[in-house]
């Protein structure tokens, strides 16, 4: 699923595609540039290391000359020892150059609505309450679970895509979903 963004009256407009294996090298050229070094030590990305996003749920912000602006990758994961499935979002980014131009909604708008065309229940992230806030997000139902490693709590965030998916729920975020192969395991190091 393809969608293409004016911003900001921004001509030609940014277009919201689904991630490619061409697209590797620049997205994580774009997360250093964006997060700096220290990314790959969150508590988050221990349960991306070694796997693949959810099938279908890893999309790219392209500008006109077809360079990654943005990027946005949802994870699976389990909620709890043998708890219910959900998806972890994350990292949305932005090159720096672009912030403010509306990117990075784009992106989530796209991930959010397709995880529920796919029919995914929840997506969880650690992030900024105000940021994602507007998207529906809140701590309001994560209070019972737990990133592995360390992680602010008041930034463990849900948005229940079904009605009481996250009804009862507790315990550590846990990888789950498809691993990477070993080539790609090489190339991602």
């Amino acid at each position: 699923m393809e969608m293409s963004v004016e911003i900001l009256g921004h001509s030609p407009a940014f277009v919201m595609v689904a991630e490619t294996a061409a697209d590797v090298a620049a997205r994580e050229a774009l997360l250093d540039r964006a997060m700096g070094p220290k990314r790959r030590k969150k508590s988050s990305e221990k349960l991306r290391r070694g796997r693949r996003p959810s099938e279908g749920l890893a999309f790219v912000a392209r500008d006109a000359s077809g360079g990654v602006a943005g990027t946005v990758r949802l994870w699976d994961v389990t909620l709890g020892e043998g708890g219910p499935a959900a998806l972890l979002l994350g990292p949305l980014a932005v090159d720096p150059s672009l912030k403010s131009a509306g990117i990075g909604s784009a992106l989530m708008r796209q991930a959010i609505a397709e995880a529920a065309r796919l029919g995914h229940a929840a997506i969880l992230l650690v992030g900024d309450p105000p940021y994602y806030g507007r998207f529906g997000f809140s701590a309001a139902r994560t209070g019972s679970l737990a990133m592995p490693g360390p992680y602010e709590r008041h930034r463990l965030l849900a948005l229940e895509l079904v009605d009481g998916a996250l009804d009862g729920v507790e315990g550590t975020l846990k990888a789950a979903g498809r691993k990477l192969k070993a080539q790609e395991l090489n190339s991602a190091a």
